[in-house]
Parts: structure tokens; sequence; C-alpha cells
């Protein structure tokens, strides 16, 4: 796969996708015209959002020279704890939908990083195994992502407050 910079813009091209570095975590203070969000950020829907870009922004920067997305990663991190389980196991557990994740298998097969293969027991159910080379890529995507991306996280939070944080998001993906 051909990758090219384009000079104006600092991205990766990928065929379908564009990576952006990472970048410095601080950033220029809004203008003094800025749109003023009033109450929006008192609620917790907007302001997990708002973190979420930030984090994915940094995180897709981190892996950039892999060319990894969050999804890739995390379906790659599942296939590797879980050698053997099937594709609708392993995208309910993430909360993908059939179509959305048939494509992102698509593109990790296409990349000769995880394998496909009809299920003995069930004809019609897949079963996902990592490649060698998706097994590399995703030791060094851990490396990248616990060395800069989680690194800076625990800086900005410290690490007592990153363990209570991941403890009540995780409260809020279990019971809400």
């Amino acid at each position: 796969m051909a990758v090219s910079r384009t000079a104006s813009a600092g991205t990766v091209k990928t065929g379908k996708r564009q990576v952006r570095p990472a970048r410095a975590p601080s950033r220029p203070a809004p203008p003094a015209d800025a749109v003023r969000i009033g109450d929006l950020s008192g609620f917790l829907g907007y302001s997990l959002k708002r973190a979420q870009l930030r984090i994915f922004e940094d995180f897709i920067g981190c892996v950039a020279p892999l060319q990894l997305t969050p999804a890739q990663f995390s379906v790659l991190m599942l296939v590797e704890a879980n050698p053997g389980r099937n594709q609708t196991e392993i995208a309910s557990t993430l909360g993908i939908l059939r179509p959305n994740f048939v494509a992102l298998l698509d593109e990790l097969e296409s990349r000769d990083l995880c394998l496909r293969s009809r299920s003995s027991n069930d004809r019609r159910s897949h079963i996902l195994r990592l490649t060698e080379k998706g097994r590399a890529v995703l030791s060094r995507a851990r490396k990248l992502i616990e060395t800069r991306h989680e690194a800076r996280l625990r800086e900005l939070l410290g690490n007592e407050n990153r363990d209570l944080l991941l403890l009540m998001l995780g409260k809020i993906a279990q019971e809400f």
C-alpha cells in the first residue's frame, strides 16, 4: 500500500482514510469570540464525547506508522486474547454492528493481520486468529500506546485518578 504525505495538511493518506500524526498535547487558547458552550459543559455525555475525540486523535497519531484505528486495535487485542472465537462474539463484545465488522475484518485480512476460517462446528460461523504479522503489528502498537498515549494520560491524570476514571467508566458501561 502506497503512503503519501500531503504538504498542506500534514496528513498521511492510506487509501480510504487519512491519519494525522501525533502532535503536542497543548492547544492554543480559543479566540475571544469563540462559541460559548454554556450549560452543555455540564452534561456528562457531551464531556465524554469531547474527551473521546481528543483521546482518539492522540491514539491515531501514536499508531500512525502502523496505520491502525482504535477499532482495529481493539479487534486485534480481543482476537489475541481469545484465539478461535468467532467473529460474532468479537463484534458483539466491542459493540460493532455486523456490516461494519465485516468491512473492518476485510481490511485486517487484506493487510495479513488476521485470518477468518470456517468453524468446524458451525459452517456459518467464522473463527478468527492473528497471523504472525498481526501479532508483530499488535506488539508494536501496544508498545507505542503504552509508552506514548497512555503515558500522556497518566501524566495528565495521575495514576490514582486514571484508575478511578477507569472504574467509573466501567460502571457506566456495565450498569447504565
